[in-house]
């Protein structure tokens, strides 16, 4: 016997009653960070970036001006960092930053996925190669581009102004909002990226192998 759903072979269950969980995939948010993780099950029931306690989410709309500027925003953001780091993968003449960045690259393109998928939101499909220079002015740092550890600076430093502006908007929504929440979760879903670019950061200098990039 093949379970209808999943098609995995099924022990004889009493008068057909079976569980089956396939494509069964829950969201939960932090309640410390405020990071929205989807998944069935994580360690300990624990937040995967700080390790505060999960709370399910059941489902949800969202809708107001408010926050659907700040998923317009967070698409935005996320675009950019795609561009950039497309970019950053045809600049540069190192083969292991290149793949790096093509992978951060894709890291967007699933992140923008994901964002789709948990507020109801069509995912843009205009993706273009951004201009270093510009990305470069957006995290206020001066672009160098002789200096391959600039590329990270930048990257580094457009994630830590995206989740700023979140934690901005999230201090200025009123207390207990939907929009507040909304605005928190944004803004740890930036700050997951600048902690993880900073250690491939960490890593590149130390001559060691990137984590993403695999190289």
């Amino acid at each position: 016997m093949q379970c209808p759903k999943c098609h995995q072979p099924l022990d004889d269950a009493d008068d057909g009653v079976y569980i089956c969980c396939a494509d069964a995939v829950l969201q939960w948010r932090c309640t410390r960070c405020a990071k929205v993780s989807d998944g069935f099950a994580f360690p300990y029931g624990r937040c995967p970036q700080c390790g505060g306690e999960l709370e399910m989410l059941g489902a949800r709309e969202i809708d107001g001006a408010p926050a659907l500027e700040g998923i317009r925003k967070a698409f935005e953001i996320e675009l950019g960092g795609q561009a950039f780091y497309r970019r950053a993968a045809a600049d540069t003449d190192e083969p292991i930053l290149e793949k790096l960045f093509d992978a951060l690259a894709q890291m967007e393109s699933d992140h923008m996925r994901t964002l789709s998928r948990r507020y109801h939101v069509e995912e843009p499909r205009d993706v273009r190669i951004a201009d270093l220079d510009v990305a470069a002015v957006f995290g206020g740092v001066v672009n160098r581009p002789a200096d391959p550890a600039n590329l990270f600076r930048i990257a580094i430093a457009l994630e830590n102004r995206a989740s700023a502006y979140f934690s901005d908007c999230a201090a200025r929504a009123d207390d207990g909002s939907a929009e507040q929440q909304l605005y928190r979760e944004l803004a740890a879903e930036e700050l997951e990226h600048v902690r993880m670019l900073s250690t491939e950061y960490a890593r590149w200098e130390a001559g060691k192998p990137g984590l993403l990039g695999g190289a």
